[in-house]
Formats: structure tokens, sequence, C-alpha cells
């Protein structure tokens, strides 16, 4: 069986082809966007990061950045960074011009960010209510 994957030394799927700043995959030997770093941050430099991602137009970046933290937070924290991952995948399929996609993850991240603030985990100084209005303001925008 022969994979279509890039897989790393460990055999876990590794993107090696580059992409464009929507995270679209270009051609091998294409000249793409510097790929993210997989190791995990600390929370507040986790958040730093995936705002200067979206502030330069990579919310398929910025996702990236959050699906490291959420792959290495504690369990109790899980919903804000998946909901907050997929806010920017919902804002990545925005911008590829993909409504109902948006749409879908939006409302998706907005569940489990709306759950997770009913909860008392921690949440870094974001006004969560104010991230998902203005994710949803985006799509109404449109």
């Amino acid at each position: 069986m022969v994979s279509d994957r890039d897989r790393n030394e460990q055999g876990r799927a590794q993107q090696a082809r580059p992409r464009d700043a929507l995270g679209r995959p270009l051609p091998y030997g294409e000249v793409g966007v510097e790929p993210i770093s997989e190791e995990p941050l600390p929370p507040e430099e986790t958040l730093a990061y995936a705002r200067s991602l979206l502030d330069d137009g990579r919310p398929f970046a910025a996702h990236e950045a959050l699906e490291v933290r959420w792959k290495s937070c504690p369990e109790e924290e899980r919903e804000l960074w998946q909901g907050l991952a997929q806010l920017c995948v919902g804002l990545t399929h925005h911008e590829r011009g993909n409504t109902v996609g948006a749409s879908r993850l939006i409302e998706r991240a907005a569940g489990r960010l709306e759950t997770y603030e009913r909860g008392a985990g921690p949440r870094y100084g974001l006004d969560l209510e104010a991230l998902i209005a203005c994710s949803r303001g985006k799509l109404q925008g449109a």
C-alpha cells in the first residue's frame, strides 16, 4: 500500500508539501508560506502567536498553532483550545469562499466555547463571547 501522505520519522502524518497562506497545498517545489512550529507553547504565547498569524492573514496557520496547544493542553481546557482552533478553520473556509463550511465550523466552535465559558476554566484574558460574535459578524458581513 502506497501512502499519499508525508510522514515524519515516527510515522506520523506531517505535511511536507508547501502551502499558501490559506493552507491550500501547492505543488511540490513551489514556494509557500513558512510552516509553523509544532512545539507546544504556553497558553499566553500560543494566543499571541495565533493572533499574529491572524493579523498576517493566515487563519489556517493560526488554527495549526491552536491545534498544537489543544493536543497538549490539560483535559479541562480542551474545549477552549479546540473551539479557538475551529474558529480559525471557520475563518479559513470564509477566506476560501466556502460560506457553508465557514458557518458550520463557526457554530461548532461557538458551541464549544459557550460550554467552556459556563465552566470555571482559565480564559487567559479572552472575551469568548466577543470572539464568537466577531466570528459570526465576519460571516454576516460577507
